[in-house]
């Protein structure tokens, strides 16, 4: 347990901030719709359900707010980048985008489930209210009237007893939008499933691209205003606390007070949306600048195991070590792009990518460069963008595992720790790279290029981190993954075990691969 504080203290106070900060935005607004005057004759009719209703709004509100954010792909590494300088535990933060990504979507799905619920009860009282014939103060209310005679000043939006829930739902602004929403938010979470993914990843695809319905949606929902409140100039003819008791007497020309006048609650979601959509707009439209810049294939080479390699130029490209691509092929699907990770050195001339055959994407695309008899296939590539592996020349000892065709971008780190010991590079803080010089002259690995081929098995991990940790005592040790989640849990528990609680002696941090 002390180990895991030492390695994850800010992950672990980051998460409570938000969770905080949920938790804080849901008590507060409940109790401001559950106090406040302006909504007291509001609460007549729907009683408790008003203010869990519009505090799930405000969560809604501020995890929307956040959900694009972890997938701006070009302003992580833009942040990997200024944050260089910073600590590794600052900079790990940025590997966990796709997991904040999910947990703010996990958040999103629980207030919208607390918010249908809530309104499912409002409409049920708005329904049973507009009904009641027994002259109480929720039957009144829920009479007023509903024309521009006097204002529109209507609190219930079924506006007859013969009117239905169904109607007022499909047939409104909140009650249109807030279904699309609901529709998109289920499609979208149950499509994002790691079977889903793994088996059906274009169902996956497409159908995320359903947040920009979502998006839309919440932007207008509350221009309807179904959630009305007292206005400010009613308050002053009509006071809750002192006309709510005669409310059988309002307007007589005996009584000082009023029949209330209501107003819908202004929109609000838009203002927490607004600077995120345009920052994600600008992603988009950076990725699409980039992705139609001209890709020339130099060379393509077929390797055993139906591995694809493609080696690339394209004007402008610069990358480091670890870093990741997306590319298309227009023949095979126009909107699909997929994840790669580059397998050449910043030090070449050229970029390169590793395909194995994954699924109908790949297999595709490795059929259509063995066809001899036709032309090669045009390429469209997006980045490259950060990963962890970029920090693996801030360790002096560093620990690389890749499963299968995880392997590949430690291809790229170790070619260019070779270039960087051919070229004297002093500034190179990892120094054990014996393997990568000595042996670069013997058989070039299938997957990796490299002359040190790799060795493949399971090994066994307590003697490894046991090894290392008494061969280098004093040292920080860089452990980079690219692999299944299981081998994940494997190391990561092995980096706590063998971490010292002293920060002066041996530590291990984990680093793992997230597209």
């Amino acid at each position: 347990m002390g180990n895991w504080v030492v390695n994850h203290w800010f992950s672990a106070l980051f998460l409570a901030v938000w969770l905080g900060l949920n938790v804080f935005l849901f008590v507060d607004a409940f109790l401001k719709y559950e106090k406040a005057d302006k909504y007291f004759y509001t609460r007549e009719i729907l009683g408790p359900s008003l203010a869990c209703a519009r505090a799930s709004a405000l969560c809604l509100n501020f995890n929307s707010m956040l959900i694009l954010l972890p997938v701006c792909r070009n302003l992580l590494s833009f942040l990997r980048g200024t944050c260089s300088f910073c600590s590794r535990t600052l900079r790990k933060q940025l590997d966990h985008n796709l997991t904040f990504h999910k947990l703010v979507a996990y958040m999103i799905c629980l207030h919208t489930a607390i918010h249908i619920i809530a309104h499912l009860f409002n409409f049920h009282r708005y329904s049973r209210t507009r009904q009641a014939t027994d002259g109480s103060l929720a039957s009144i209310l829920s009479g007023l009237s509903h024309g521009e005679k006097e204002g529109g000043s209507w609190l219930n939006p079924i506006q007859s007893p013969d009117m239905t829930v169904e109607y007022v739902t499909f047939t409104s602004i909140a009650g249109l939008t807030g279904v699309i929403m609901t529709i998109a938010l289920i499609l979208m979470v149950t499509s994002a499933t790691k079977f889903m993914r793994r088996s059906y990843f274009e169902v996956f695809w497409y159908t995320h691209h359903l947040f920009v319905f979502y998006i839309l949606g919440l932007a207008i929902h509350g221009i309807g205003g179904i959630v009305r409140g007292q206005t400010e100039e009613s308050m002053n003819e009509n006071h809750p606390h002192e006309c709510a008791e005669s409310f059988q007497k309002w307007d007589d020309h005996d009584s000082h007070c009023r029949s209330p006048q209501f107003e819908g609650h202004p929109p609000e979601s838009w203002k927490w949306i607004l600077a995120p959509v345009i920052l994600y707009i600008f992603e988009r439209i950076l990725r699409f600048y980039r992705s139609q810049q001209k890709v020339v294939i130099t060379k393509v080479v077929m390797h055993p195991s139906k591995v694809l390699e493609l080696q690339m130029n394209k004007r402008g490209f610069s990358m480091e070590v670890g870093q990741y691509i997306f590319v298309n092929c227009p023949s095979i699907s126009l909107l699909e792009w997929h994840p790669f990770t580059l397998t050449s050195a910043p030090e070449e001339d050229f970029f390169s990518i590793h395909v194995r055959a994954a699924g109908d994407w790949t297999e595709n695309l490795i059929r259509a460069f063995e066809q001899q008899d036709s032309s090669i296939p045009r390429i469209e590539v997006d980045g490259p963008f950060g990963t962890v592996s970029e920090d693996v020349f801030q360790y002096e000892v560093a620990m690389l595992v890749g499963a299968g065709i995880g392997v590949t971008p430690f291809a790229s780190i170790l070619k260019s720790i070779w270039y960087k010991f051919q070229h004297g590079d002093h500034d190179l803080k990892t120094q054990k790279a014996g393997h990568a010089a000595l042996n670069f002259d013997k058989a070039t690995d299938i997957v990796t290029g490299l002359k040190q081929k790799t060795s493949f098995g399971r090994p066994m991990w307590d003697n490894e981190f046991s090894t290392i940790a008494t061969s280098h005592p004093k040292s920080v040790v860089g452990v980079f993954l690219c692999g299944p989640q299981t081998l994940a849990k494997s190391l990561r528990k092995c980096c706590h075990r063998y971490s010292s609680l002293d920060p002066r002696k041996v530590q291990f941090y984990f680093n793992k691969e997230n597209f």
